[in-house]
């Protein structure tokens, strides 16, 4: 949860970036789509023209068909005519002739006309299945801006998830102690703590830094050392007298956050951290945003619940 809080700024970032290409996206579609409109109506109108074509090619080659039937006629009636006529019959296959050159001519024109009428066809459907697919890619690419600004709009705030983060701290403590084990802890700036909270510490340690705030500290030990602690510190019962009662207050085993490595006793230029110190206030003003909260009694001491 905290890690999404230190990160939202960079989610959100994300979103809008991806908000940006897609809307160039559907600028393209958008393009794309028009474009396949007007090769769609292009294709539409070529179409209509060699449908016209082709028709009227086929009426002149049935007027050529029954030129050249009544030709053939002629001439059958000129051979059989008493008494011949030679000029008669050469006039009537002069006609045949020439209606079997036109017919020709004209079955040309039609072979060529429904090839141009094939091609129409599948110009025609192609022009129509790109258009199909383009409204669908555009379609497609204005949603994808919709889920997305969705997504950005429903993005918690940084607060909402720190102030989750924070209500969630105990649940942690309690889910991770009794499974506890040192592998559980990874090194930040050469100081040991849970993994759980590496990620905010060192966004802490880092943050801090570049506001000109050098911070170190420790943070996990084993519960030997927490007893070894208990007993320099003068508590009158290693285990059962109030950390209160120590000359330095120190939980009692097994039941501090530092054997947890939830829990850093931070310093600033090798110094424990008192209140006056700009590492303190600096803390005071920010380390809540990473998780990180204050035990009012220890100025040094910052963990994920407070205690």
């Amino acid at each position: 949860m905290m890690y999404r809080s230190l990160t939202r700024q960079q989610t959100a970032a994300t979103l809008r970036t991806t908000i940006a290409a897609q809307q160039q996206t559907v600028v393209t579609r958008n393009s794309e789509l028009t474009n396949a409109t007007n090769a769609g109506a292009l294709a539409q109108t070529q179409l209509t023209t060699a449908t016209t074509a082709d028709k009227n090619v086929r009426a002149r080659v049935t007027a050529a068909q029954t030129t050249l039937t009544t030709a053939r006629q002629n001439l059958a009636k000129a051979e059989k005519k008493k008494p011949r006529s030679n000029a008669a019959i050469t006039k009537a296959k002069n006609a045949v002739t020439a209606a079997t050159k036109t017919l020709t001519a004209r079955q040309t024109e039609a072979r060529t006309a429904a090839t141009a009428l094939s091609a129409a066809q599948i110009n025609a459907r192609t022009a129509t299945a790109t258009l199909a697919t383009a409204v669908t890619n555009r379609d497609a690419a204005a949603a994808a801006v919709v889920v997305t600004q969705q997504k950005l709009t429903v993005l918690p705030t940084a607060y909402s998830l720190q102030t989750q983060a924070t209500a969630l701290g105990r649940d942690v403590v309690t889910q991770s102690r009794p499974t506890f084990a040192v592998a559980d802890t990874v090194q930040v700036y050469g100081i040991t703590v849970h993994r759980s909270v590496a990620y905010a510490f060192k966004r802490m340690l880092d943050d801090a830094r570049a506001n000109g705030v050098v911070l170190s500290g420790g943070g996990f030990r084993t519960k030997e050392r927490q007893i070894q602690l208990r007993k320099s510190n003068g508590c009158p019962d290693v285990w059962t007298a109030p950390s209160s009662s120590c000359r330095v207050p120190t939980a009692i085993p097994g039941r501090s956050l530092h054997e947890l490595g939830m829990a850093i006793d931070i310093s600033q230029n090798g110094k424990t951290l008192s209140r006056n110190t700009t590492g303190f206030k600096w803390l005071q003003a920010h380390a809540s945003a990473y998780g990180f909260i204050n035990l009012p009694s220890e100025p040094w001491h910052w963990s994920i619940t407070g205690g």
